[in-house]
C-alpha cells in the first residue's frame, strides 16, 4: 500500500515525541542524574529496549532535537541567493526564527522547551555535550565557508559566526527565565539581533 510507509514513519515520529516528552517531565521533576532510563520507559509505556531504539543514550534524550539543527547556519550560507553575503543571509535567517518564536533563537516560552533549557543551563554533566554541539556547527560553517574563501578566515568567521549565534540565543533564555514573555522580548530580541550581525559584519574597530 502506498500509504504504509507513511503511516509507520507517523508512528515512529509519534514513538520518539512521546519519550522525549516523559524524559523531559521527569528530568524536570527530579533533576537529569536521577532518572533512569527504565524509569522514562514506564512512564512513556514501552519497553527500556524500545527507548534505546530511539535514543542510544540519556544525553541524546536531551540532545537529539536540539542536534538537528547543527547544520543550519551552514545550510542558510551554502542555499543562500547569488549575490546575497553571508551576514545578511545568517541575519535574515536568525530574524524569521525569532519571528516564529523558534525554540533554536531562545525565544519560545512552551513549558517543555523552558524546561529543557533550565536543564541545560544548570546540570554540569550536560556541558560538554552542549558545547561539543556548538563546535560542531563551528566545524560545519568553517566547512561552508571554506568553499568561497581560505582556511584561516573560514574559520575566524565561523566562531565569530557561532558566539553571535550563542550569545544571542542565551540572552533570549535568560530574559525568559526573569520572567519576560516572548511578546515583551521580541522587539528587543530583533534590536539586539541586529545590533550583534552589525558587529559582525563590520567588526570591532570603534570599541
Amino acid at each position: 500500500m502506498v500509504d504504509g510507509p507513511g503511516l509507520r514513519e507517523r508512528k515512529k515520529l509519534e514513538t520518539r515525541r512521546v519519550l522525549w516528552q516523559a524524559a523531559v517531565r521527569l528530568f524536570d521533576e527530579r533533576g537529569y542524574d536521577q532518572v533512569s532510563i527504565a524509569e522514562i520507559a514506564a512512564a512513556a509505556n514501552v519497553s527500556k529496549m524500545t527507548v534505546f531504539n530511539y535514543y542510544a543514550t540519556k544525553e541524546d534524550l536531551v540532545f537529539g532535537p536540539m542536534e538537528e539543527h547543527i547544520e543550519d547556519f551552514a545550510r542558510v550560507i551554502l542555499t543562500r541567493p547569488p549575490g546575497t553575503g553571508v551576514v545578511a543571509a545568517l541575519r535574515e535567517h536568525f530574524l524569521e526564527l525569532l519571528a516564529n518564536r523558534d525554540p533554536v533563537s531562545g525565544l519560545n516560552e512552551l513549558p517543555q522547551i523552558r524546561a529543557l533549557q533550565l536543564l541545560m543551563l544548570r546540570t554540569p554533566a550536560l556541558q560538554p555535550r552542549a558545547r561539543m554541539f556548538f563546535h560542531r556547527s563551528e566545524e560545519a560553517i568553517t566547512a561552508a565557508l571554506r568553499q568561497e574563501t581560505d582556511e584561516l578566515t573560514a574559520r575566524v568567521a565561523a566562531g565569530q559566526i557561532m558566539a553571535v549565534r550563542s550569545t544571542l540565543m542565551r540572552t533570549n533564555v535568560e530574559q525568559l527565565f526573569e520572567g519576560r514573555t516572548t511578546d515583551e522580548i521580541y522587539p528587543d530580541a530583533v534590536t539586539a539581533t541586529n545590533r550583534a550581525f552589525d558587529l559582525l559584519e563590520h567588526g570591532l574597530a570603534g570599541l
